[in-house]
């Protein structure tokens, strides 16, 4: 692959796709998790986020077809702590052999001593949001034998081109990840390109910006605080937890809609 970006708008949708060099976007269900190689010539790679519950065995699978039979990541790192990013990373840190990396302040929801708030279906009108309490978990995982901190000085273990931002908000460790010689951001949940409190836009993929999961955020103020600290990076592209990826002049004109009418688009509906 060339080193360059690739427009990712034009990329066809679908379970895998290449998003940026070297980054490969697997939709697991209705999250997106990425695939970083490291080193083409060994095939070394590591696993951002870890899917919906029960889905190991398909990133595996993914894994093996992307990398060989028997392949594993140097590391698995997670934007953060919920069940539709962190549902495959138990079994995989286990069988795999390899260290799991979260900010700090997510740290107790991955060692079992803290529970996220419960979801919260008064935040939309959205059938997703509505049937929230019932079908998403919200308690901790313990994977304290895996799980490392993440370094202070927001550089990423073993991918060295690349640096972390602290973006809570959504939850009070999310991380984004941002590369910046290519201005190429992987945003978690800090913000999405579908609005996922509707069933119809999540089954349809519909393309457009939204805050991040109202249902799951804990703390709408500081969400709007890191998205202007990922707005101000000036990204050329981005890939999300949930959603296609948006890039050009499309993603700048999308980041500036959401900072500038956070309250119509990125508030509950009900504040």
């Amino acid at each position: 692959m060339k080193d360059k970006l690739i427009p990712v708008t034009s990329v066809k949708a679908g379970d895998e796709q290449d998003v940026a060099p070297h980054v490969c976007m697997y939709t697991n269900q209705v999250v997106n998790l990425f695939f970083i190689t490291t080193d083409t010539a060994s095939n070394s790679w590591v696993l951002v986020d870890a899917g919906m519950p029960k889905s190991a065995e398909k990133i595996k699978k993914e894994a093996e077809e992307r990398y060989g039979k028997g392949t594993k990541p140097d590391a698995i790192l997670l934007t953060h702590g919920h069940f539709d990013h962190v549902g495959g990373v138990k079994e995989l840190a286990e069988e795999w052999g390899v260290p799991v990396y979260a900010h700090s302040l997510e740290l107790p929801y991955l060692t079992g001593e803290s529970d996220y708030p419960e979801p919260d279906p008064s935040v939309d009108s959205g059938l997703v949001a509505k049937m929230a309490p019932m079908i998403f978990p919200n308690e901790a995982i313990n994977i304290a034998n895996h799980v490392h901190t993440l370094p202070e000085d927001g550089s990423v273990p073993y991918l060295p081109e690349w640096k972390w931002i602290h973006t809570p908000g959504h939850t009070p460790g999310h991380v984004s990840f941002f590369r910046e010689k290519d201005r190429f951001l992987l945003a978690g949940d800090a913000f999405v390109t579908v609005k996922q409190e509707s069933l119809y836009q999540v089954t349809v993929q519909k393309l457009e910006i939204s805050g991040p999961p109202k249902y799951l955020t804990m703390d709408f103020g500081t969400s709007l605080n890191s998205i202007r600290k990922l707005q101000a990076l000036s990204p050329l592209a981005a890939a999300t937890g949930h959603g296609k990826p948006m890039d050009g002049e499309l993603l700048s004109a999308s980041l500036d809609r959401l900072v500038n009418n956070f309250d119509s688009i990125g508030m509950p509906e009900d504040k």
